[in-house]
């Protein structure tokens, strides 16, 4: 992910006014915080710029969470155990030495994942399941 950045001193004047009026076209609560910002910078700001991705939608949220703690109880594992599980069959997994002794870590984690690669980690679920005999049904379009 590109994200750029670049530094506005106090003394940039110029560019402190330009800002200001870009602020004069915010709505009202985002208008009030960076003017508050902008009026009390004593090194200076920030301003950093980033694409947006398309994240996991809700739906595909709600599918996983509900078929993983199913599946979970089935096994008798917690959510959180097979959540792991599957993080680490679908992204890879590294093995760590730690003061427990050696722990699987998955490469990857859900969290700030897209659409297709959450994707990846519901096929992942379908397929585990169906390998031991869990029949965890196929999404719906939409979800």
């Amino acid at each position: 992910m590109v994200v750029i950045s670049f530094d506005v001193l106090p003394s940039d004047h110029d560019q402190i006014i330009d800002l200001s009026k870009f602020v004069s076209g915010l709505g009202d609560r985002r208008k009030g915080e960076l003017s508050a910002l902008l009026s009390d910078m004593p090194l200076g700001i920030r301003i950093s710029f980033e694409k947006i991705k398309k994240s996991r939608s809700r739906q595909q949220e709600n599918y996983y969470r509900k078929w993983v703690n199913e599946f979970a109880r089935w096994c008798g594992m917690t959510h959180d155990e097979l959540h792991e599980e599957l993080l680490c069959r679908a992204y890879g997994s590294e093995e760590i030495s730690t003061k427990f002794g050696i722990r699987r870590r998955p490469l990857k984690r859900s969290n700030d994942t897209t659409q297709s690669k959450y994707g990846e980690l519901i096929d992942q679920l379908i397929i585990t399941a169906a390998e031991i005999g869990f029949a965890v049904p196929e999404p719906r379009d939409g979800n």
